[in-house]
C-alpha cells in the first residue's frame, strides 16, 4: 500500500505541474499575440503619420512661393481680391 500511495502522489504532483505549465504557456502565448497586434497597429500608424509629415512638408515648401500661396488661399479658403467676383461651383 505504501508503494501505491507514493505512486499516486507523484502522478498527481506531475499532473498539477503539467497543467500549471500549460496554463502559463497558454497565457503567455495569448499575451504575446496581443502585443504583436499592438505593434503592427502602431507600425501602420507610424507609416500613416510619416506619410502625412512628408505631405505637409511638401506643402509647406510649396507655400513659400507667392504664386502657389495665392492659388492655395483661393482654392482652400475661397479668398478673392477686392475688385473681383468669384462664383463657386460644387462638383459633387
Amino acid at each position: 500500500m505504501d508503494l501505491q500511495t507514493g505512486k499516486k502522489f507523484w502522478i498527481v504532483t506531475t499532473s498539477i505541474i503539467i497543467a500549471f505549465t500549460i496554463f502559463i504557456v497558454g497565457r503567455n502565448t495569448v499575451h504575446a499575440v496581443k502585443i504583436k497586434r499592438q505593434i503592427n497597429a502602431l507600425q501602420r500608424e507610424k507609416e500613416f503619420f510619416r506619410a502625412k509629415i512628408e505631405a505637409d512638408s511638401t506643402l509647406l515648401e510649396r507655400l513659400r512661393y507667392d504664386e502657389y500661396l495665392e492659388e492655395y488661399a483661393r482654392e482652400h479658403f475661397r479668398m478673392q481680391r477686392p475688385d473681383e467676383h468669384v462664383y463657386i461651383i460644387d462638383e459633387d
